[in-house]
């Protein structure tokens, strides 16, 4: 097995069903990845180790997946220079409009790259491009994976 390029942190346990696939789609476009369930509110230290040893393990982005006020992703990038993507999620009466602005709302200096409301696939997909940027297998996967859906 490779090693993963691709960390996938979620702040709930809740969150595992939405957000397992992601591993999936990543493995179709030949990325491994690594999973873990770490809150920022609730196991700060933890989220933060997770964070700062991505690098010294070679992982290249960290895809961050959060509800409600969806602090994960903030902290998560306030903490490392690694490309970070947050992933909304559906998770109160607010169906996940909360998280997304929690989200795309960071200060200057601290950038989270957002997909939308679960979007999961997305987030994979848009991990799979910024690694692609070095790696010409991942790169191929990517355009074979792209030119299927142009039958679609």
């Amino acid at each position: 097995m490779n090693k993963p390029l691709v960390r996938i942190i979620i702040g709930s346990k809740s969150d595992q069903e939405t957000c397992l696939p992601i591993q999936n789609h990543l493995k179709d476009l030949g990325i491994e990845s690594d999973f873990y369930v770490s809150s920022a509110h609730r196991n700060p230290e933890k989220t933060v180790s997770l964070v700062k040893e991505a690098v010294k393990e070679g992982i290249k982005v960290i895809i961050a997946c959060a509800g409600m006020a969806a602090h994960l992703p903030g902290v998560i990038a306030s903490h490392t220079i690694l490309p970070v993507i947050g992933v909304p999620l559906k998770g109160s009466s607010l169906s996940g409009e909360d998280a997304l602005y929690s989200i795309v709302q960071m200060p200057p200096g601290v950038p989270v790259a957002t997909v939308a409301i679960n979007g999961v696939k997305n987030a994979a997909i848009l991990a799979a491009q910024i690694i692609a940027l070095s790696d010409a297998e991942v790169a191929n996967n990517l355009l074979k994976m792209k030119q299927s859906l142009a039958g679609n």
